[in-house]
């Protein structure tokens, strides 16, 4: 099972693709699906690792056009500890996969997903702090700076 997701650290929403590999392809899809979820947003600031897929050619054209909205925003190389993400996945495998037995590839399947879509939005609260560390939503209204 090959998932490629995003979550927004404001409302908790998952968004993924399943693919059968990770890659170009699979980005593309996964920004469009992100774009597309947030029409009413002027940009959309994507934070991701630096993949090789993520700096793939074929990304270039799509994020070079004049209506694109979403911003990448690369982490340093070789710091999976800043990417909540990746912070997401261990969560997951927590409560998913470990000391845990699947007889069917189905049963597992459903098991993980039913977790992005069911158990992280009920426990977000208890989850947050674990994903998004340092992560913050600030937004101008509230912390405007008075000169």
């Amino acid at each position: 099972m090959n998932i490629h997701a995003a979550l927004n650290l404001e409302t908790f929403q998952f968004q993924h693709v399943e693919a059968v590999k990770i890659n170009a392809e699979s980005t593309l899809h996964l920004l469009n699906k992100i774009e597309t979820t947030y029409p009413d947003k002027r940009h959309i600031h994507v934070f991701l690792d630096n993949a090789r897929y993520h700096h793939a050619r074929i990304l270039k054209p799509w994020l070079g056009a004049n209506n694109r909205r979403i911003k990448l925003h690369f982490l340093p190389a070789y710091a999976p500890h800043l990417n909540p993400i990746e912070r997401l996945w261990g969560v997951m495998h927590k409560h998913v996969t470990h000391n845990k037995h699947y007889a069917k590839f189905n049963d597992f399947a459903a098991a993980i997903l039913a977790f992005f879509y069911k158990t992280l939005p009920d426990k977000w609260p208890i989850f947050r702090d674990t994903i998004t560390d340092n992560f913050r939503v600030i937004t101008s209204e509230k912390h405007m700076l008075v000169q």
